[in-house]
């Protein structure tokens, strides 16, 4: 299993929302297709097909909860995980 997949793997499982790295966050929506604009420290993502967009913010060096919580939602409704979602 590579470090994309166990990366997956943890959004998906909710387990490490408080421990998962703003830029493991963002390695898993770039590995989904999104595409990202940066405007101060806002990452606002966004992929053709999906209505919503995601912003999100570091929090130091880690992902807010409440964020990565966003993102499993939205894999989980879109079917974006592959095999994993």
């Amino acid at each position: 299993m590579g470090q994309y997949e166990k990366l997956l793997r943890s959004v998906l499982s909710g387990a490490k929302d408080k421990d998962l790295s703003f830029s493991d966050l963002r390695l898993v929506l770039e590995h989904l297709g999104f595409q990202c604009r940066i405007k101060g420290d806002h990452f606002i993502y966004f992929k053709d097909g999906i209505e919503e967009i995601i912003n999100i913010q570091p929090l130091g060096n880690k992902a807010k909860p409440y964020q990565v919580k966003q993102v499993r939602t939205m894999i989980l409704s879109y079917h974006l995980g592959g095999d994993s979602a």
